[in-house]
């Protein structure tokens, strides 16, 4: 049996997660968008801080987590289980998934992306050398490794600071509340309402620019496709592991290594195509493995009943027991 859909605190939920990080865009754009935001701090070399930069990652980017915490509170819901327990005896696994797969299919879209695209393959570096000193007598081949690592080892941990922000509000919120519907159907839906979500830092150029075909419609719409292969990918981490911490560090580290691909490209590829994972052909690791779990029978299904993840909670009048110990399925 199907649990039921809880709509009335998704509705609440989403309206605050989209107003107010829509909000905080609106002060973006009114202050001079992300190209022209004033500068808050000058750093070194042609680096600064500004002002869309401060809000986007304290505010924007906290915008869920808000929303969450502002709907339990509204609604009277409870803390019963915010998936905030780590769980690390069963779901270190979707830990390590979360950590190291970000890098493997970041790079298998770059790949593919550059096999379609040679002319925009750079195997000489040319970025990368033009931003380094002539005497530098580091290897360019080394750097490149470098940063890989770094990618996989410390952008979890130090990026994972402002994608809590996001992650306790869309996997630790609402995709068990979306998850009545099915794995299948809550992730899709979940990289829609996500996606969206980002439209309007996506109108003032966020990882897309403005040159390309259709902007900004285009550039939403491939948001969409991107979160929702992504998602899947961060939904299943935080489905299997019964938290939603593999999905803060699955997202920072697709955030952390995401502009590897930069260093090898030369010319002006279509940003809606790649080589960056936002693309549709940079996004193939992510879109491989999204078609793995949706085909695979149990790997989007939540756990079974008596799993700690789903433990009943203590019953009272405002308690979300909706679907407490149910079992969905596509």
């Amino acid at each position: 049996m199907n649990a039921r859909l809880d709509t009335r605190r998704i509705l609440i939920y989403l309206l605050f997660s989209f107003g107010i990080a829509w909000a905080i865009a609106l002060v973006i754009y009114l202050t001079g968008g992300l190209a022209s935001s004033p500068t808050l701090v000058e750093m070194p070399g042609a680096a600064r801080l500004t002002l869309a930069t401060l809000l986007l990652a304290a505010g924007y980017m906290w915008a869920p987590a808000l929303a969450h915490i502002l709907t339990r509170v509204v609604t009277r819901e409870g803390w019963a289980d915010p998936m905030l327990r780590p769980r690390l005896r069963q779901g270190w696994p979707y830990w390590l998934a979360a950590i190291f797969l970000p890098a493997v299919l970041t790079i298998i879209g770059a790949v593919v992306y550059f096999l379609l695209f040679p002319q925009h393959y750079d195997p000489e570096l040319g970025l990368l050398r033009s931003m380094l000193p002539a005497e530098v007598p580091i290897p360019l081949g080394l750097l490149v490794a470098i940063q890989i690592i770094q990618g996989i080892l410390l952008s979890p941990l130090i990026n994972s600071l402002f994608t809590f922000g996001e992650e306790f509000g869309w996997r630790g919120y609402l995709q068990p509340k979306l998850m009545p519907l099915g794995g299948r159907r809550a992730m899709l839906l979940m990289g829609v309402i996500w996606g969206l979500w980002h439209a309007p830092v996506i109108a003032m150029g966020h990882n897309y620019g403005f040159g390309y075909p259709g902007a900004p419609w285009t550039g939403i719409l491939a948001m969409i496709w991107f979160t929702t292969v992504a998602g899947t990918f961060l939904g299943w981490a935080s489905l299997r592991g019964e938290s939603v911490w593999p999905a803060v560090l699955g997202h920072a580290g697709i955030n952390g290594i995401a502009s590897l691909a930069v260093l090898f490209t030369q010319g002006e590829p279509n940003p809606l195509l790649g080589p960056l994972p936002v693309g549709l052909i940079g996004s193939a690791g992510f879109t491989l493995l999204a078609l793995w779990l949706f085909i695979s029978p149990r790997a989007l299904a939540r756990p079974e009943p008596g799993s700690p993840a789903i433990r009943p909670a203590p019953t009272t009048e405002t308690a979300d027991t909706e679907f407490i110990g149910e079992t969905a399925h596509d």
